[in-house]
């Protein structure tokens, strides 16, 4: 049994072990659980780091993704717009077309119903022939070709080009005013 008349194994309840352990456990106890605690942080804190990686790879691949969905997006509207600019271009292919074999009609209607001697049939057949060559000129060469000879044109005879256009733009603009 203990002796109880030291005052240190009094106040410590009749123990009498050298450096008071029940301090020594709580400390140990202390020293494990902040050991755990930087374990627990050092593995919340890694944890964090993976979950943020993570994030940003599929921010990312999210982003790369809608601007691949964008990028294709775009590509078939141009696509589109082509093909509608295209059928367009045919429709005024196929309508000058249209307009030359109209034209080359209306030259046999004149030749048939106008007359056919004297000053009147020599005017007759003038504007016979011009409608019919220019019927002829618009179904064979179509609107690609009135534009290659116009360019050619304005490059044979540049200021008078210019004239031409300088007393258009007045004829518009004139009646436009009124």
């Amino acid at each position: 049994m203990a002796n109880l008349t030291n005052p240190q194994e009094i106040r410590s309840g009749g123990m009498s072990q050298p450096g008071n352990e029940p301090k020594t456990r709580s400390a140990e106890k202390t020293g494990q659980v902040a050991e755990k605690a930087r374990d627990l942080a050092t593995t919340v804190a890694d944890k964090t780091k993976d979950l943020a990686v993570a994030v940003a790879e599929s921010a990312s691949e999210m982003a790369t993704n809608a601007g691949q969905r964008a990028k294709e997006g775009a590509g078939a509207v141009a696509h589109r717009v082509g093909d509608m600019a295209s059928q367009m271009g045919q429709k005024a292919e196929d309508a000058t077309s249209s307009l030359g074999g109209s034209m080359q009609s209306l030259a046999g209607s004149v030749r048939q119903k106008g007359p056919r001697e004297g000053m009147m049939g020599a005017a007759s057949d003038a504007v016979a022939q011009t409608l019919e060559r220019t019927g002829r000129y618009l179904q064979e060469e179509g609107l690609k070709g009135i534009g290659e000879d116009t360019a050619s044109l304005i490059r044979r005879y540049p200021i008078q080009s210019v004239l031409i256009g300088i007393g258009i733009g007045f004829l518009i603009a004139r009646s436009t005013r009124s």
